[in-house]
């Protein structure tokens, strides 16, 4: 899943919901609920709105990569924004973030670098674990070593995406869970995924013809910090979703800006052909 974690990414919300709405939280599901597709996608970001117009202009590029292989789900994502502020004048962010998830969703190793001008603001990096029931720990090697215990109903990110097209395909209007990435260093957030409304199968955005028709939905996910009770989300993410696990049409709340995210290039990669596991014999 398309992540965004920028550290001053917590002000100006579009919505308030009600903590309860998290209370309902999914177990892991395997990936085998999505067809989800390998895929190199490469967006580009513009400024669409500044609070208080401190934020004078903004442009980006993305490069968001999920390569399935035969020991899980290998996802990079690359976030390359300049922008220019009343307060700051011209500031170069930059952050790089990389997993691989098991293909039973249960384990995730997990790397997050940020800068601002190629200073070091945030380095997190780890392995995290899943039991059955959706609890576990995930354990942060970098900046300190500290574990921290997940809550019952905890996802990794490529399991996110397949509940929520499992949800997409079933017809559901939301899906809450907590989420664990690697992207902050307090362990899970809540998610709450509003599915605004579902799109005719199109082709897919950028492919030369003839590209597949696929189903899609407009959602909204909003994160929240797991140990506190705020109704305000952290933060925001809107996007088209196909059930192929492809976004475009992104859009990304950073607090004090907002930024559209166009889809530029997508290539999907053949997913590996792959032994079926060995069972134990009694």
């Amino acid at each position: 899943m398309i992540r965004w974690f920028f550290p001053a990414r917590a002000v100006a919300l579009l919505s308030l919901l009600p903590a309860f709405c998290l209370s309902s939280p999914l177990a892991a599901t395997p990936l085998l609920a999505a067809d989800l597709a390998s895929q190199n996608a490469l967006y580009d970001l513009n400024l669409v709105e500044s609070a208080g117009g401190e934020t004078l202009s903004a442009t980006g590029s993305m490069a968001y990569s999920v390569q399935k292989t035969c020991a899980g789900w290998v996802t990079r994502q690359t976030l390359d924004i300049q922008s220019v502020t009343r307060k700051d004048g011209p500031t170069h962010m930059r952050s790089e973030y990389t997993t691989l998830e098991s293909p039973d969703s249960r384990h995730l190793t997990f790397s997050t670098h940020e800068t601002r001008d190629g200073q070091l603001l945030q380095a997190l990096h780890g392995q995290a674990s899943l039991n059955p029931d959706g609890s576990g720990t995930a354990h942060y090697d970098k900046p300190l070593s500290t574990t921290r215990t997940l809550p019952v109903g905890t996802v990794f990110p490529m399991a996110h995406m397949a509940n929520l097209i499992d949800a997409m395909q079933a017809g559901k209007a939301d899906l809450a869970s907590p989420l664990f990435d690697g992207t902050v260093a307090d362990g899970a957030e809540d998610t709450y995924a509003t599915i605004l409304h579902r799109n005719a199968p199109a082709p897919l955005p950028t492919l030369p013809p003839p590209a597949p028709d696929v189903a899609s939905s407009q959602v909204h996910i909003a994160f929240f910090e797991q140990a506190g009770h705020a109704m305000t989300p952290v933060y925001e993410l809107g996007m088209r979703v196909f059930t192929n696990g492809v976004s475009d049409a992104l859009d990304m709340n950073f607090g004090d800006f907002r930024m559209q995210g166009t889809l530029h290039a997508l290539t999907l990669p053949p997913n590996p052909t792959c032994p079926a596991p060995k069972h134990a014999t009694p």
